[in-house]
């Protein structure tokens, strides 16, 4: 059952957001592709289930699959000291679709009581299974920069500074992540979409435009990367990675 909720804060959730998500490589090679998608916006304490088309699994993202997603959240920010005392927190992401999820990104906007925002997560999985997450202090505008320390993209080192943009959404959707490094033009991904209140009938027809989102989101990155390899545009090897979601 897909429910509104607008408790403590102005945030609408659950919200559909049709969107168009661009990657634009400056060097060493000129790479610039885009596909369509569509995320949901939902508060942790109101997770929707529609079968086949929408499921959200604390295995999916961060900590301990026994536990809620929102227990996983709050257990990572005790890690840094931070208690939202009751808070709320909404998460923009891809539903497990026919049994299969792939997250690029996942963002939690995590709010005090009184309906303030205490900070950003932003969530990375790469294609090898692995995630980590990015604890943001962002300002009026959204923005933060982080210092990038996983692995992502097999033709990136882990160096480099993030520079993300990831203001809470309304009816837009803007988030932009700028990987800088030194000496190499910036690498830019951007989320750009229009939302609605999610009802059965909206998410029917976006899953008519684009059939099996999640599946296309892993198969377009898999695919940007094999055109890569073919142009011969080196491989970074992958550096072991420690989980730390559940650092305290």
């Amino acid at each position: 059952m897909v429910t509104s909720v607008t408790l403590r804060t102005s945030v609408r959730t659950p919200y559909l957001y049709e969107t168009v998500v661009k990657h634009v490589r400056a060097a060493p090679l000129r790479n610039e592709f885009s596909y369509r998608s569509y995320q949901w916006l939902v508060d942790l304490d109101e997770l929707p289930r529609v079968p086949a088309l929408a499921e959200f699994r604390p295995a999916d993202h961060l900590g301990d699959p026994a536990r809620t997603i929102r227990q996983n959240v709050e257990s990572f920010l005790s890690g840094w000291g931070i208690n939202l005392d009751g808070g709320r927190i909404v998460m923009l992401a891809n539903a497990r679709t026919f049994g299969y999820v792939f997250n690029p990104l996942s963002v939690y906007w995590c709010f005090r009581p009184d309906g303030d925002l205490e900070c950003v997560i932003a969530e990375v999985h790469n294609t090898y299974g692995e995630r980590h997450c990015y604890l943001l202090h962002t300002d009026e505008r959204g923005r933060a920069e982080v210092e990038k320390v996983f692995y992502v993209s097999p033709f990136n080192p882990v160096d480099g500074d993030y520079r993300m943009s990831l203001p809470v959404p309304g009816d837009q959707l803007r988030l932009t992540v700028t990987l800088h490094r030194d000496g190499m033009p910036p690498f830019v991904a951007s989320v750009r979409g229009h939302g609605r209140p999610a009802s059965r009938k909206t998410l029917l027809g976006l899953a008519v435009r684009v059939p099996w989102v999640t599946a296309t989101v892993a198969v377009q990155i898999r695919l940007q990367g094999f055109r890569l390899w073919l142009r011969r545009l080196p491989i970074v090897p992958r550096p072991t990675h420690d989980p730390q979601e559940d650092v305290q």
